[in-house]
């Protein structure tokens, strides 16, 4: 591993202090960075750790922050607040980003700025967590197994887990914008729970229904599938309360709406102890399908979410360390392959259906 200089922005977060005890059990030292002084230099002088304070708001500090750092993990949520900002000074610092984000748009923005990246020879991959590496590599995957598949179903499903505060504030916002597939190429705004089937996680059929996840943003730059859709298990009275909601989506999105909900969340939701963690698991399913009806799926199964993002968080870390890459956007699997898999905590390795 070469001594690059890397930086954890919202290293006070839940999920980025799981990734600092990673990152220091392999030998690396991250500077944490962000905007809070006293909550970032105490958790620097915990670790033993160079900091850094630095708000989002000026630009030209965000750039001078930057200036001799090669790789920034951006932790801090919500990222449509975050990402734009860092990867915008990250192409005037040749510092290469990633984060650990589900956000459509924030793929989206990253998309864009390929031709960028590409000329300041900057890599810009965002999620570099459990959104999106397994679904991610599981979608490169199926797409090797069916090459002319025309159609992707992706889904997972939580066992023990729970989400933590940050993910939580991602939740609310994602929810004002209604839900999201991918159709002919495009990118397609849909009611919630527009759609529903059954899938077999591995014990069993449930039902699921269609979530606006990452990945029918990232899988397409990565298969090239034009048809994309990402779905969750949920009870059939969950679904129902979901469609009824449809109609409040305008009220969703209102400054005032979203202060609220975010207050409830800081005042009721709390991350997971590391031992809870230890008794979670993701299981991951996908099938393709091309143009005559064949079908391949498969499925396999993580730990628990917060800690397959700190491994891959640093896998990716590790990766830019260790390879000379050409610039531009990345999804997870391009800039670390399927084998990342390997690397998760828990996999159980992949199960053709």
């Amino acid at each position: 591993m070469s001594n690059d200089s890397w930086m954890i922005y919202g290293a006070n977060g839940y999920t980025a202090q799981i990734i600092i005890k990673v990152a220091k059990k392999q030998g690396m030292e991250p500077i944490l960075a962000g905007r809070n002084r006293n909550m970032i230099e105490e958790l620097a002088e915990e670790h033993g750790l160079e900091c850094s304070i630095f708000e989002l708001g000026d630009s030209e500090s965000v750039i001078q922050a930057l200036k001799g750092i090669d790789i920034i993990l951006n932790c801090a949520g919500p990222f449509s607040k975050t990402a734009e900002t860092l990867m915008d000074a990250c192409l005037k610092t040749s510092t290469h980003y990633l984060d650990i984000t589900g956000e459509i748009d924030v793929f989206e923005h990253a998309h864009s700025l390929d031709e960028g990246a590409r000329e300041a020879s900057v890599i810009l991959c965002p999620g570099v967590g459990f959104d999106v590496i397994p679904t991610d590599c599981l979608a490169a995957y199926l797409k090797e197994a069916l090459p002319d598949a025309e159609s992707l179903a992706l889904a997972f499903q939580p066992v023990g887990s729970k989400v933590s505060p940050g993910t939580a504030k991602t939740a609310v916002e994602g929810a004002a914008k209604g839900g999201r597939v991918r159709k002919g190429g495009e990118l397609v705004s849909v009611p919630f729970a527009y759609k529903t089937r059954e899938i077999d996680f591995g014990r069993g059929s449930k039902l699921a229904a269609t979530i606006s996840w990452g990945d029918v943003s990232t899988a397409y730059y990565t298969t090239g599938i034009p048809d994309i859709e990402v779905y969750l298990p949920m009870s059939q009275k969950s679904i129902k309360r979901l469609r009824k909601r449809r109609k409040y989506i305008k009220l969703l999105a209102l400054p005032m709406v979203q202060r609220f909900l975010k207050r409830r969340i800081d005042k009721n939701v709390k991350g997971q102890g590391e031992s809870e963690r230890r008794e979670a698991k993701m299981i991951l399913w996908g099938e393709v399908c091309n143009h005559v009806g064949k079908k391949v799926a498969a499925r396999f199964a993580t730990g628990d979410g917060y800690d397959v993002t700190a491994m891959g968080a640093v896998a990716a870390v590790e990766t830019l360390m260790s390879n000379s890459m050409v610039g531009g956007f990345k999804t997870p699997s391009k800039l670390m392959g399927v084998s990342i898999l390997d690397q998760l905590p828990g996999f159980t390795g992949i199960e053709m259906i």
